[in-house]
């Protein structure tokens, strides 16, 4: 029986063309080895599983081939490159900074610089996870790293660059590796499944893909227990049984379910998605994701961005049709919004679910239902609308809701421009609440039988002058109902059928303290 080598080691990139997804990276590491202009120090950077190692001991078995290729690859054939490859070098040296990373070790490292190389140009040291090493470990590695020796190249590789001391930082030449993309990873994944023998659904691949979150080597551990485990045949169904992940038909039926404001059956479908053990903050964020997948499908431009198959694509254009773009934003703002608060919440999956029925009401036609969700921009009060009413009880029409913050302010304006030019005296009015003016001119207003409005009968009472009375008499509230003025002021009359006034308050407290 074979020795069984995983993937992740089988297929390798030997050559800067058969690295995934570093096309950038790469080309400028061949056009390096090709003019010779080398420096002393480079820094990889990037995820783990994206090829900061592998291209590290490309670029070494590069600069030291005897015959490399015209676009700057390494030839594989001279002592040098198979020396490499047989893992017999004494040209290569790699470090484990995790398990290495004391002053003793750097110290070791340094003495073996002092050596020159027996074949070949240069001495590479390789030292991987280089953010590990000790404070002290670095301070003794400056030096060195800033002066090398003529014939020594370090390579440092970093999966967290902001732990790597400035210092160090700015004696290198930076390269940051991006993520895979999951086509290139979905390419790859084609290319072994089809070398192995292995027969697989494109959309199982593009589940592991996704779930690889841009790591190769994650992906193609994945794709070996996922073989192991389907037999030889890699299935949808399988895949996502075996990693776990929540099918797309689910989150189909929850925007659908949302869409039509089913909450008992939307939190029915919920706890059985969670009963099947997934996690309630994965479904949110697979929903956001999905949700952004459908706004991607509503336009042609952006369709494109949709890294799924044509008949998934199809499935998003047809869930797109339904949806109502306010709609997608909103529930896009109400899930980003849970993911943020999701880790600091004690009851994870009481807000998992309050999320759910937000975004189900969102379709709600009736905003002012009882239990109707909020909108990003505001939340139902906690009290009924209540009003104050003129003494004729004349009916209320229901109210909007607070009076945004601009309104204010351009309100209150108002009231100090007309108290300058206010020429009405307006009596004390008291305790009762009763405001009125004549519908002719010869009818007299009354307000307890004192005057309203000037002896100017022709000057219309509008909307201008009762903002002005009541301010007026706001500022004449003093001694224990002062507190009472200065939530008064806050509230803004208005003239309804006339000569009614309507008040609108918040709440039943406030509504009887005013009343009295």
């Amino acid at each position: 029986m074979d020795e069984y080598i995983v993937s992740a080691r089988k297929y390798r990139p030997m050559t800067f063309d058969t690295v995934v997804g570093q096309a950038a990276l790469t080309t400028t590491l061949k056009n390096v080895v090709k003019s010779g202009k080398l420096a002393h120090a480079y820094l990889f950077c990037g995820p783990r599983g994206v090829g900061k190692t592998t291209c590290a001991r490309i670029f070494a078995k590069a600069i030291n081939c005897q015959a490399p290729t015209e676009d700057g690859e390494a030839c594989g054939k001279c002592e040098s490159c198979l020396s490499q490859d047989e893992q017999r070098s004494y040209n290569v040296f790699e470090l484990d900074a995790a398990s290495n990373n004391s002053v003793d070790d750097v110290r070791s490292l340094i003495e073996q610089t002092r050596i020159p190389p027996q074949t070949g140009k240069y001495k590479v040291f390789i030292i991987d996870e280089v953010h590990m090493l000790s404070t002290a470990a670095f301070n003794a590695f400056l030096k060195t790293l800033e002066e090398p020796p003529a014939h020594v190249i370090f390579i440092l590789a970093t999966t967290e660059k902001h732990k790597v001391l400035p210092t160090i930082i700015s004696r290198c030449q930076i390269y940051d590796f991006d993520r895979i993309g999951v086509p290139d990873i979905i390419n790859q994944l084609t290319l072994i499944a089809q070398t192995e023998g292995v027969k697989y659904q494109e959309e199982a691949l593009r589940v592991i893909a996704e779930k690889a979150e841009g790591g190769m080597r994650d992906a193609l551990s994945m794709f070996d227990k996922i073989v192991s485990f389907c037999q030889g045949e890699v299935t949808y169904e399988k895949v996502i049984e075996n990693l776990n992940v929540l099918d797309t038909e689910s989150y189909f039926e929850i925007v659908d379910l949302c869409l039509e404001n089913k909450i008992p059956e939307l939190m029915s479908l919920f706890d059985g998605i969670i009963s099947r053990g997934f996690d309630s903050g994965g479904v949110i964020v697979g929903l956001a994701n999905h949700v952004r997948n459908i706004m991607l499908a509503k336009n042609d431009q952006t369709l494109k961005l949709l890294q799924v198959s044509a008949q998934q694509a199809q499935k998003f254009q047809l869930q797109a049709s339904k949806c109502p773009l306010q709609f997608l934003y909103k529930a896009l703002k109400i899930m980003n919004e849970c993911d943020v608060n999701y880790r600091q919440s004690n009851n994870k999956r009481l807000l998992a679910e309050l999320t759910l029925i937000a975004v189900a009401q969102l379709s709600s036609s009736d905003d002012d239902s009882e239990g109707s969700g909020p909108s990003p921009k505001q939340l139902k009060p906690i009290f009924n609308r209540q009003t104050i009413a003129s003494s004729e009880e004349a009916p209320i029409a229901p109210s909007s809701s607070n009076v945004p913050e601009s309104a204010t302010k351009d309100v209150q304006k108002k009231v100090v421009s007309s108290l300058e030019e206010n020429t009405i005296k307006l009596t004390d009015i008291g305790k009762k609440f009763s405001i009125r003016q004549t519908k002719t001119e010869d009818e007299t207003p009354s307000l307890d039988d004192e005057p309203l409005i000037s002896d100017d009968k022709k000057k219309p009472f509008d909307e201008k002058e009762l903002l002005t009375q009541w301010a007026l008499m706001c500022n004449r509230l003093q001694g224990e109902l002062s507190v009472l003025s200065t939530r008064m002021k806050n509230l803004f009359p208005k003239i309804t059928t006339y000569p009614n006034i309507e008040v609108v308050v918040d709440n039943g407290a406030l509504l009887e303290e005013i009343k009295k």
